[in-house]
């Protein structure tokens, strides 16, 4: 049986606000028990942790690993990777803006974006999120492209099967996501993420200001160091932050927006920021939403008479082109 909160990590200090998350046990054969856990976290926090998805830690290490190697290269061999408009490639610090009101400049942290490979000749690499992705020269790192294509692969896989546990979570059959225009055929986003440890808030100065996730849900990796920050009510004032602490061999998943929008917010997309602690800090994010023609509605089992659908109906595609285009600098300010 899955256990319900993990403390996660030890002797962290005692001044921190640590949030306390339910854990699903993904190797559990109790559908109805992990559903239970899911249902109870999304009411909660819009946050959990998930153990034995089959990713293996010496997996994860070398993934990690890649990863540092790409960010400690000069900046000039990371700047011909530059983000195109297909939104794959490099990311310079303060490239990302998401909290334009309490932030002085951009966050501070450098990423790496992935997504589902789709060859040229497909009509569908004509829309935004697909395409081909960037990759870094095989004689400069010559193990990163077959590394982080398996790692997508795989990270993949796992968020389709917390994605079962959350449709019987909201009464659907366990299936219901895994259909072509869904799940089957995602826009699936891997992002690889370094920060450099500054965060002054009081100044403005952030790891990754406050937000909330895009798609459907997120899939976090991250390494030892605490930095992540949620905020269970986005109403509240002042708002309350607490820390998600990283539990090793675990994923910490969140809820984002098109799931709260397709839940008719029964569950939540969740605040959530990174706070610098002077500790470089690198984590791993796989974004995972529908097909980009995919209309986003108000499930059946989550709206009645009394409790009409909140949102209009959008693409998936759509929504996101949006929200990207809101949080990050134009490609044309790159030249600069």
């Amino acid at each position: 049986m899955a256990s319900s909160k993990e403390e996660a990590v030890e002797e962290l200090p005692a001044s921190l606000n640590i949030c306390a998350l339910n854990c699903v046990d993904l190797s559990s054969s109790d559908l109805l028990n992990s559903a239970a856990i899911v249902r109870e976290a999304c009411l909660d926090s819009g946050f959990f942790y998930v153990i034995n998805h089959g990713i293996g830690q010496e997996f994860m290490d070398e993934v990690f690993a890649q990863s540092k190697m790409f960010f400690n290269l000069p900046l000039e061999e990371k700047r011909k990777l530059l983000r195109n408009e297909k939104n794959r490639g490099y990311t310079p610090m303060l490239d990302e803006l998401l909290d334009p009101d309490n932030q002085i400049q951009g966050d501070y942290k450098e990423g790496y974006y992935i997504g589902v490979e789709v060859p040229a000749a497909d009509p569908k690499s004509e829309k935004q999120f697909y395409g081909q992705n960037v990759w870094p020269g095989a004689d400069i790192l010559p193990r990163w492209r077959e590394t982080m294509e398996r790692y997508h692969q795989e990270a993949l896989e796992v968020a389709r099967a917390v994605a079962r546990i959350i449709a019987v979570a909201l009464d659907l059959n366990s299936d219901f996501f895994d259909k072509p225009e869904i799940l089957g055929e995602p826009i699936a986003t891997l992002r690889l993420l370094h920060y450099e440890g500054q965060s002054e808030p009081t100044k403005g100065i952030y790891g990754a200001g406050a937000h909330t996730d895009f798609d459907m849900l997120t899939l976090l990796a991250t390494d030892d160091v605490i930095g992540l920050q949620i905020c269970k009510d986005k109403d509240a004032k002042p708002l309350v932050w607490e820390y998600v602490p990283p539990m090793k061999g675990a994923f910490i998943v969140n809820i984002a927006d098109l799931l709260e929008r397709l839940s008719n917010c029964v569950f939540r997309s969740t605040l959530h920021r990174v706070l610098g602690n002077g500790q470089e800090r690198y984590s791993i994010a796989l974004f995972v939403g529908p097909g980009y023609d995919y209309v986003v509605e108000c499930l059946p089992t989550c709206q009645s008479t009394d409790n009409p659908p909140k949102f209009p109906p959008v693409k998936s595609g759509d929504y996101l082109l949006q929200r990207y285009a809101s949080t990050h600098a134009s490609l044309s300010s790159y030249g600069q």
